[in-house]
Protein backbone atom coordinates (compact mmCIF):
# COMPACT_ATOMS: atom_id res chain seq x y z
CA UNK A 1 0.00 0.00 0.00
CA UNK A 2 2.90 3.16 0.66
CA UNK A 3 4.25 1.74 -2.20
CA UNK A 4 1.25 2.71 -4.57
CA UNK A 5 1.03 5.74 -2.94
CA UNK A 6 4.13 6.59 -3.55
CA UNK A 7 3.64 5.66 -6.78
CA UNK A 8 0.85 7.24 -7.37
CA UNK A 9 2.37 10.64 -6.11
CA UNK A 10 4.97 9.92 -8.81
CA UNK A 11 2.74 9.59 -11.70
CA UNK A 12 0.86 12.95 -10.49
CA UNK A 13 3.64 14.72 -10.53
CA UNK A 14 4.54 13.86 -13.37
CA UNK A 15 1.77 14.33 -15.09
CA UNK A 16 1.73 18.03 -13.43
CA UNK A 17 5.47 18.55 -15.06
CA UNK A 18 4.20 17.62 -18.37
CA UNK A 19 1.61 19.37 -18.51
CA UNK A 20 3.33 22.43 -17.45
CA UNK A 21 5.90 21.85 -19.88
CA UNK A 22 3.84 21.68 -22.80
CA UNK A 23 1.36 25.01 -21.52
CA UNK A 24 4.60 26.56 -22.04
CA UNK A 25 5.17 25.38 -25.75
CA UNK A 26 1.77 27.51 -26.52
CA UNK A 27 1.85 31.20 -27.82
CA UNK A 28 -1.08 33.47 -28.91
CA UNK A 29 -0.71 36.34 -32.05
CA UNK A 30 -3.83 38.67 -32.97
CA UNK A 31 -4.00 37.14 -36.41
CA UNK A 32 -6.66 39.51 -37.50
CA UNK A 33 -4.26 42.76 -36.78
CA UNK A 34 -1.32 41.22 -38.55
CA UNK A 35 -3.29 40.25 -41.49
CA UNK A 36 -4.89 44.24 -41.72
CA UNK A 37 -1.43 45.72 -41.09
CA UNK A 38 0.35 43.67 -44.49
CA UNK A 39 1.16 46.02 -47.16
CA UNK A 40 -1.24 43.25 -49.55
CA UNK A 41 -3.66 44.19 -47.59
CA UNK A 42 -3.15 47.54 -47.13
CA UNK A 43 -3.35 47.64 -51.52
CA UNK A 44 -6.16 45.48 -51.93
CA UNK A 45 -8.42 47.38 -49.69
CA UNK A 46 -7.88 50.37 -51.68
CA UNK A 47 -8.01 48.58 -55.14
CA UNK A 48 -11.16 47.33 -53.80
CA UNK A 49 -12.33 50.84 -52.45
CA UNK A 50 -11.32 52.03 -56.38
CA UNK A 51 -13.48 49.21 -57.77
CA UNK A 52 -16.07 49.58 -55.74
CA UNK A 53 -16.14 53.67 -56.58
CA UNK A 54 -16.26 52.67 -60.00
CA UNK A 55 -19.25 50.50 -59.56
CA UNK A 56 -20.88 53.05 -57.50
CA UNK A 57 -20.73 56.08 -60.20
CA UNK A 58 -22.06 53.47 -62.62
CA UNK A 59 -24.74 52.75 -60.45
CA UNK A 60 -25.46 56.65 -59.57
CA UNK A 61 -25.01 57.26 -62.90
CA UNK A 62 -27.77 54.39 -64.15
CA UNK A 63 -29.93 55.64 -61.37
CA UNK A 64 -29.88 59.39 -62.20
CA UNK A 65 -31.30 58.18 -66.31
CA UNK A 66 -33.76 56.72 -64.13
CA UNK A 67 -35.02 59.10 -62.74
CA UNK A 68 -34.56 61.83 -65.57
CA UNK A 69 -36.74 59.14 -67.56
CA UNK A 70 -39.16 58.64 -64.65
CA UNK A 71 -39.79 62.81 -64.18
CA UNK A 72 -40.00 63.00 -68.30
CA UNK A 73 -42.58 60.50 -68.12
CA UNK A 74 -44.69 61.48 -65.23
CA UNK A 75 -44.87 64.58 -66.84
CA UNK A 76 -45.89 63.05 -70.31
CA UNK A 77 -48.48 61.41 -68.56
CA UNK A 78 -51.50 62.97 -69.55
CA UNK A 79 -50.61 63.46 -73.02
CA UNK A 80 -50.00 59.70 -73.19
CA UNK A 81 -52.31 57.24 -74.30
CA UNK A 82 -53.03 54.35 -71.59
CA UNK A 83 -51.23 52.00 -73.30
CA UNK A 84 -48.22 54.07 -73.71
CA UNK A 85 -48.31 54.48 -69.95
CA UNK A 86 -48.22 51.31 -69.65
CA UNK A 87 -45.58 50.56 -71.89
CA UNK A 88 -43.41 53.00 -70.11
CA UNK A 89 -43.81 51.90 -67.30
CA UNK A 90 -42.79 48.23 -68.54
CA UNK A 91 -39.68 50.03 -68.95
CA UNK A 92 -39.20 51.67 -65.72
CA UNK A 93 -39.31 48.68 -63.94
CA UNK A 94 -36.98 46.91 -66.40
CA UNK A 95 -35.00 49.89 -65.99
CA UNK A 96 -34.92 49.10 -62.02
CA UNK A 97 -34.33 45.77 -62.26
CA UNK A 98 -31.58 46.10 -64.47
CA UNK A 99 -29.78 49.03 -61.78
CA UNK A 100 -30.69 46.14 -59.34
CA UNK A 101 -28.83 43.41 -61.19
CA UNK A 102 -26.21 45.79 -61.72
CA UNK A 103 -25.62 46.30 -58.05
CA UNK A 104 -25.71 42.48 -57.24
CA UNK A 105 -23.17 42.16 -59.92
CA UNK A 106 -20.91 44.45 -58.27
CA UNK A 107 -21.15 43.60 -54.96
CA UNK A 108 -20.49 39.71 -55.97
CA UNK A 109 -17.74 40.32 -58.05
CA UNK A 110 -16.09 42.57 -55.39
CA UNK A 111 -16.50 39.88 -52.92
CA UNK A 112 -14.85 37.13 -55.22
CA UNK A 113 -12.02 39.68 -55.72
CA UNK A 114 -11.74 40.12 -51.84
CA UNK A 115 -11.68 36.41 -51.35
CA UNK A 116 -9.36 35.22 -54.08
CA UNK A 117 -6.93 38.14 -53.29
CA UNK A 118 -6.71 37.14 -49.52
CA UNK A 119 -5.91 34.00 -49.57
CA UNK A 120 -1.82 34.31 -50.53
CA UNK A 121 -1.51 37.11 -48.42
CA UNK A 122 -3.27 34.55 -45.63
CA UNK A 123 -0.87 32.11 -46.90
CA UNK A 124 1.98 34.70 -46.44
CA UNK A 125 0.78 35.31 -42.49
CA UNK A 126 0.27 31.92 -41.47
CA UNK A 127 3.54 31.07 -43.60
CA UNK A 128 5.32 33.49 -41.07
CA UNK A 129 3.84 32.73 -38.33
CA UNK A 130 4.79 28.77 -38.93
CA UNK A 131 8.29 30.07 -39.05
CA UNK A 132 8.34 32.40 -35.96
CA UNK A 133 6.68 29.25 -33.78
CA UNK A 134 9.25 26.95 -35.09
CA UNK A 135 12.31 29.22 -34.29
CA UNK A 136 11.12 29.96 -30.78
CA UNK A 137 10.28 25.94 -30.23
CA UNK A 138 6.31 26.40 -29.62
CA UNK A 139 4.02 23.91 -31.03
CA UNK A 140 0.97 25.51 -31.00
CA UNK A 141 -0.35 29.09 -31.44
CA UNK A 142 -3.17 30.54 -30.60
CA UNK A 143 -4.99 33.43 -31.82
CA UNK A 144 -5.70 35.47 -29.20
CA UNK A 145 -9.10 36.77 -30.12
CA UNK A 146 -10.15 33.72 -28.02
CA UNK A 147 -8.04 33.81 -25.23
CA UNK A 148 -9.21 34.84 -21.67
CA UNK A 149 -5.86 34.72 -20.47
CA UNK A 150 -3.06 35.73 -22.61
CA UNK A 151 0.33 35.48 -20.30
CA UNK A 152 2.33 33.51 -22.89
CA UNK A 153 4.06 34.87 -25.86
CA UNK A 154 2.61 37.06 -28.07
CA UNK A 155 4.28 36.15 -31.28
CA UNK A 156 2.96 39.76 -32.96
CA UNK A 157 5.94 41.91 -32.74
CA UNK A 158 8.16 38.91 -34.08
CA UNK A 159 5.73 38.14 -37.24
CA UNK A 160 5.51 42.09 -37.93
CA UNK A 161 8.95 42.22 -38.22
CA UNK A 162 9.69 38.75 -40.23
CA UNK A 163 6.55 40.41 -42.86
CA UNK A 164 8.10 44.00 -42.78
CA UNK A 165 5.14 45.83 -40.37
CA UNK A 166 5.79 48.55 -38.87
Amino acid sequence: MKHFKTLLAAVVITLGMSTFTQAQKVAHINFEEIVSKMPETLKLQADLEKLGKTYGEEITSAQKALKAKIDKYTAEEVSQTTAQNEARIKEVQADQGRIQQLQQVAQQELQQKEKSALEPIIKKAQDAIKTIAETKGFEYVLDSKALIVSEGEDLGPAVKTKLGIQ
